[in-house]
């Protein structure tokens, strides 16, 4: 490479360079030097963060402390009253003995057992009281910080530095923000207080036990530490395995947002079963650890039984030793055993509790990871000066750059750059030659390695980043527009001016100026609610050149002193850029103005172009300088773009056509369009049956199938649990016993006590075996059932048809909510939930009918209770479900503005947006805040209700069991065996409920899933049905094609098309903004289907075709290419039909085609060099370079090509054109273009107007006839300036 190194010269100088533009070589720096190094580190380093469990309630304020810590006063009161009733029981039993021993009267019997039943009244009072307080403080506090973690969270990544976003998808950021979020809140509610009440419980049990009988309770809690030791062990593990389940969940939540964010590429190329592979692939890696994780749980549950019951083992014998001796009564003998009871029980719910306390914490680390870090660009500084007046003069010394992703690369080498106060600098040069690396660092999204860049003399470095930031306008190439209406939208253009809060009327009069100085006015005032009307999801619901014109308005309503122009009019057509042209010129007018254009007529009048090639400067000077070096870099790339231009200029033509833009058409770009106000038709859309609810029995049937093949695995866990359910009953039975040998002679007593204590041990042992095996066999069962649902559903969302998408309620946001929250909702309840629920049920059923078995009098009298403690669970239950419903849906639309403001981080750092994102999002969740509150204080109430119950059913079956017990139908063995098996069933029945909120969740979940799997859209990829055509010919026709936009019924697009292009030809359509061109392209690949009309190729009508078979013939590159974070080599292979396997011969031979191989080969990984999230890694021309490889791979009979080279500059272009004129060779080309000279060879041109043929010709055809396409040549002329 020959280079004059680069002398900067002023607008008079002229710099020629010859260069050679295929060589990377010295691209490739060997390594970066330590201070280098030191520079891109910072920008991308994120600390290692372990954070503890406080570390959550960060955000805690003193008010929540103060009734945070009165709902623990509440939990401490609740848990000392549980171990009470066990002091109650004791006296009652040594009366009862009394009794049957004749040491007490009929009469003092029955006043002794009264005065205690009241107790238990007493006891269900304060009960109710402090549940409900602890319960209700604990909901609302945690809403509350979790709010203010989610709010600080955003806050975070919003602040964060753009290197940062480079290895970071917005995927993760929705799934962090709803998930992760989720699952902090589990662990700072009611579970903290549920937990601390079992801890409290457990305490005092052993307390109160101390006092009763210290040796017994010293034998039994000798095996506490092996209980402690076991649960701390296994929830560690636990933790790690889930941490790990749910890393890789948030690797799959990228692919699927990628996937449906450029949706119409994946549908382009029929590549849904490749994605939905890809996808698969990642949630494979996540099978493993969720399996280990149930196993554990299991494990965890079987070693506690083990040593629980072999403490109650260990305590009947010691206990009988200590009677025989004379040392204690068999009162006290039970007080302690019920306080071990009561303080394992205690210990077996809190786990639960405690391991939510610990997935929060996982949960945690990541987002606090985020907030805590600082990064090295902080919007959030108030540090940096601001200047009084900015005159605008921008100044580049000796400035080198890499990317911190990319830091083998120097993008810029040592450039130094003067621009006056008020000038327009234009960059031109060939596509990744580092023009829009000089915005970005002039807006200091990324600092240099090397040289500083000077706003007015002073170092950006040192000024204010908000302030800086604020005194520019940026317009990208692919502009992005936020969803909220146009108004809106270039409201956002005011944010930190001194207009920001000016009077509403005021401030719609600048919107409305700045929309006509960008060109914009009259198509918004065609639009049925103009100012008003809702753009959709990233702008998609306008087409590029109404898009862009926009994001125009939006970047000169504030009346910026600085403006930067990335290809800002790359998307309009010729008569519109003519007028935003000449807008941009007057919006220069007295601001300094760096321009980036790949279109040269655009720059003409530029005071400076600076040209550039491979990060270097090569000339600079005006256009008139620039052209007169006819060997000149600037000289060719102007050769380039001449179009044969058979009339002279001239003035009086400008009125020959009166351009409006009527039509709303739309891009079929990669994104989805949204609409809000229209109701859909149902002969056009008939998507999702929305109105079908599912029974619960019919979602269970459903789900069944899917897990079909598992059947084996459910039957033997689910047979696992019930044996740990029965353990319970079988367990009165022989406590009874125990009960009963106490009343007898010493010798049978010793004889008993060993044989019942053996029992307690062979309990253990069974408890153990069949909880493990349930964990295994249901954890594999569940992750499988999770694996496969993720996989249908997501499967299911690329099978539909794009008019899906179209629809807002399935933005990119929700459908990832969808793949991520809801189906872990059904995931819970399928595995160890599950079983949970069946051993429950097993413990009341079978525990009844032992106790009807037994004495079936007092069985009935207690069972009564036990619908009251159902009821009263139910209502807990219902209470929380509708509240879960109705915060889903607030909690969904938050996550789709973060989702929208991380992917959009660019055009959200450039209009220093940050504060209004987050007010925004600030808004949106007062709505769960409110709901949260209802829920704290009216549905703690009946959890209060639920929770006394249990105290009066003990009442109700001593005051009735000390009757039936004085008349001699009942001993001790009868009264205490049902006493025990309904008491336990009840306790049980209670707890049912506890899993009532994951019941509800899976169920309304499923419905969701359910509903998505089993929609079959009218345009089905994964139908059989249609001919096939074997070889295409490429013969197109539009025969009176009418067509509108599904979500938009009430906005005429194409009306009566007709096309006739022959096999082989090159047909090119031109026309304006919004005039249905891109439409066209849509409706040919089948994305949609007409109104009325029809379209053939090779005289068949597609509507009649297999729509795979349609679309394998037919290559798309559209006006945005999308790439996947892949290799270059993965995203060029994205093209391939289904049975292609191509070679890396065929590879590189695309890729010279498409004049991209140069640049691959150059880089140090060459094809294996990953593109980064949506392409990031490169720029807008290599991106579309790669986009034409990808399409020519397929070698497809029909080539549609929707502004194909918009992002190419010149010289890339005209490689690029002799590449698609050569790969149009032997095929049918349509081609979309704004930029005329690309399009002047083409066989047939249609002018499109108002969604119908204008002209028809060939380019000379058309000059002749000096209509709508003359005077689009004559705005694109590019001859020496008059």
């Amino acid at each position: 490479m020959t280079t004059n190194k680069e002398i900067v010269g002023s607008e008079e100088d002229t710099i020629v360079v010859q260069f050679n533009n295929d060589t990377n070589d010295e691209n490739i720096e060997d390594k970066l030097n330590p201070v280098h190094e030191k520079v891109v580190n910072e920008q991308v380093h994120i600390e290692d963060y372990k954070i503890s469990y406080w570390k959550l309630y960060s955000y805690a304020t003193k008010h929540d402390w103060i009734i945070m810590i009165f709902g623990l006063i509440c939990s401490t009161i609740a848990g000392i009253v549980v171990p009470m009733i066990t002091i109650i029981f004791g006296h009652l039993i040594d009366y009862f003995k009394l009794f049957q021993a004749k040491q007490l009267s009929e009469r003092e019997f029955l006043d002794k057992t009264n005065t205690y039943t009241l107790y238990f009244v007493y006891l269900s009072i304060v009960a109710f009281f402090t549940h409900y307080f602890y319960m209700g403080c604990w909901a609302a506090t945690g809403e509350r910080i979790t709010r203010r973690i989610r709010e600080q969270y955003l806050r975070a990544i919003l602040r964060q530095n753009i290197a940062y976003f480079d290895k970071l998808g917005a995927g993760e950021v929705t799934t962090r923000i709803t998930n992760d979020t989720h699952l902090i809140q589990d662990g700072i509610s009611e579970k903290v207080s549920m937990a601390f009440a079992f801890l409290v419980q457990l305490l005092a049990a052993f307390i109160i036990a101390f006092v009763v009988n210290w040796k017994i309770t010293l034998v039994i809690f000798g095996l506490f530490p092996l209980i402690t030791l076991n649960g701390g062990t296994c929830s560690k593990l636990i933790v790690k395995y889930k941490g790990k389940v749910l890393n890789y969940y948030s690797k799959s939540a990228v692919v699927a947002e990628e996937s449906i964010s450029t949706i119409r590429t994946t549908v382009a190329f029929s590549q849904q079963k490749n994605v939905s592979k890809l996808y698969d692939s990642k949630l494979e890696y996540a099978k493993l650890p969720g399996i280990k994780s149930s196993t554990l749980s299991g494990v965890n549950i079987g070693i506690n039984d083990l040593f629980v019951y072999s403490a109650y083992s260990l305590a009947f014998w010691f206990g009988s030793t200590q009677i025989i001796n004379d040392e204690t009564t068999p009162g006290n003998v039970l007080s302690v055993f019920f306080l071990v009871l009561i303080g394992t029980f205690s210990l077996n719910q809190m786990m639960p509790d405690l391991m939510a306390l610990s997935s929060a914490k996982g949960a945690g680390g990541k987002i606090f990871e985020t907030i805590s870090r600082i990064p090295p660009i902080d919007i959030e500084s108030e540090e940096g000066d601001k200047l009084e007046n900015v005159e605008g003069r921008i100044k580049l010394k000796n400035v080198s750059f890499v990317y911190p992703s990319r830091p083998e690369i120097k993008t810029l080498k040592n450039i130094s750059l003067d621009i006056e106060p008020g000038t327009t600098v234009a960059l031109v040069g060939s596509s990744g030659s580092g023009k829009s690396t000089i915005v970005s660092l002039v807006l200091r999204f990324y600092d240099p390695i090397e040289g500083e860049i000077l706003l007015d003399d002073r170092a950006i470095k040192g000024l204010n980043l908000k302030w800086l930031r604020r005194q520019m306008s940026l317009v990208g190439q692919e502009p992005v527009l936020f969803n909220t209406t146009i108004a809106k939208n270039v409201a956002h253009g005011l944010i930190g001016s001194t207009y920001e809060n000016i009077d509403e009327n005021k401030k719609h009069e600048m919107i409305v100026q700045a929309c006509i100085m960008a060109n914009a006015h009259d198509f918004i005032m065609n639009l049925p609610d103009k100012y008003e009307t809702n753009v959709g999801e990233r702008g998609f619901l306008l087409s590029g050149g109404q898009k862009q014109r926009i994001a125009i308005a939006r970047a000169i309503v504030k009346d910026p002193k600085i403006l930067l122009l990335d290809e800002a009019t790359s998307a309009l057509d010729t008569k519109s850029e003519g007028v935003v042209q000449d807008a941009l010129d007057k919006a220069s007018k007295n601001r300094t103005t760096i321009v980036i254009a790949h279109r040269l007529s655009t720059i003409r009048n530029a005071t400076k172009i600076v040209v550039m090639n491979n990060g270097e400067i090569v000339e600079v000077g005006n256009h008139d300088e620039l052209i007169q070096n006819s060997e000149g870099t600037y000289s060719k790339l102007v050769s380039a773009q001449e179009i044969q231009n058979e009339e002279p200029k001239s003035n009086d033509l400008e009125d020959v056509v009166d351009e409006k833009d009527y039509a709303v058409s739309k891009v079929i770009t990669n994104e989805t369009s949204k609409s809000y106000n229209i109701n859909e038709s149902n002969d056009i859309e008939k998507g999702l049956n929305i109105d079908h609810h599912y029974s619960t029995w019919e979602l269970i049937r459903k789900i069944s199938k899917i897990i079909r093949s598992q059947w084996y695995l459910v039957l033997i866990g689910l047979i696992g649990s019930f044996i740990c359910g029965v353990v319970y009953p079988v367990f009165s039975i022989i406590f009874a016993k125990v009960i009963d040998s106490f009343t007898k002679p010493k010798d049978e007593l010793r004889k008993d006590a060993r044989f019942w204590s053996l029992m307690f041990l062979a309990i253990a042992i069974v408890s153990m075996t069949a909880s493990i095996i349930e964990g295994l066999c249901l954890g594999i069962a569940g992750e499988t059932l999770v694996f496969r649902i993720r996989s249908m559903s997501f499967a299911s969302i690329l099978r539909q048809d794009i008019s899906f998408f179209d629809k807002e309620d399935n933005n990119v946001g929700a459908l990832i909510s969808v793949l991520s929250s809801n189906v872990t909702d059904i995931g819970g309840i399928a595995g160890i939930t599950l079983g949970t629920i069946f051993r429950i049920l097993a413990t009341i059923i079978v525990g009844i009918i032992v106790a009807l078995i037994v004495g079936w009098k007092l069985t009935l009298v207690v069972t009564t209770t036990i619908p009251l403690l159902m009821i009263a669970g139910y209502f807990k239950y219902s209470m929380m479900s509708g509240f879960k419903a109705r915060t889903q849906k607030s909690h969904e639309k938050s996550a789709q503005l973060a989702c929208e403001g991380t992917s959009n981080i660019r055009t959200v750092a450039s209009l220093t947006r940050e504060e209004d994102i987050l007010k925004l999002y600030s808004d949106m969740l007062d709505g769960p805040l409110k709901e949260a509150y209802h829920n704290a204080i009216f549905g703690s109430m009946l959890y209060g209700l639920a929770s006394c119950t249990n105290y009066l059913a003990n009442a109700l079956a001593f005051w009735y069991g000390a009757r039936l017990f004085v008349s001699g139908e009942y001993d001790l063995y009868k009264f205490y065996a049902v006493f025990m098996a309904v008491l336990f069933g009840a306790m049980s029945s209670g707890r049912i409920f506890g899993y009532a909120p994951n019941m509800t969740k899976a169920k309304l979940s499923a419905e969701t899933i359910m509903k998505l799997i089993e929609s079959v859209p009218t345009i089905d990829s994964w139908s059989k049905d249609g001919k096939k055509i074997e070889n295409v010919k490429g013969y197109i026709k539009f025969s009176n094609v009418h067509f509108r936009y599904p979500t938009r019924q009430n906005v005429p697009v194409l009306r009566g098309l007709d096309l006739n292009i022959k096999p082989g030809q090159f047909a090119a359509l031109v026309g304006p903004s919004g005039c249905g061109k891109s439409t066209t392209i849509g409706l040919i690949e089948r994305f949609y289907d007409v109104r009325s009309g029809t379209i053939q190729i090779d005289e068949i009508d597609i509507s009649t075709l297999n729509v795979n078979n349609l679309r394998e013939n037919i290559s798309l590159v559209s006006q945005e290419p999308s790439l996947f974070d892949m290799t270059i080599k993965e995203n060029i292979l994205f093209g391939c039909k289904s049975d292609q396997k191509p070679t890396q011969e065929d590879i590189e031979r695309v890729c010279k085609e498409a004049n991209i191989h140069d640049f691959i080969v150059g880089l140090p990984d060459g094809y294996n060099t990953p593109v980064g999230n949506k392409g990031t890694q490169l720029s807008g021309g290599q991106k579309q370079r790669i986009a034409i490889a990808r399409a020519l791979i397929r070698d497809p009979k029909i080539l549609l090509l929707d502004e194909a080279t918009s992002a190419l500059d010149s010289e890339s272009e005209k490689v690029v054109q002799v590449a698609l004129d050569k790969a149009a060779k032997g095929r049918t080309t349509l081609a979309i273009a704004h930029r005329l000279s690309t399009i002047q060879h083409a066989d047939v041109i249609f002018v499109i107007k108002d969604g119908k043929v204008a002209e028809e010709g060939t380019h000379q055809e058309l000059l002749a006839k000096k209509g709508i396409y003359y005077a689009m040549v004559q705005e694109q002329y590019l001859g020496k300036t008059n």
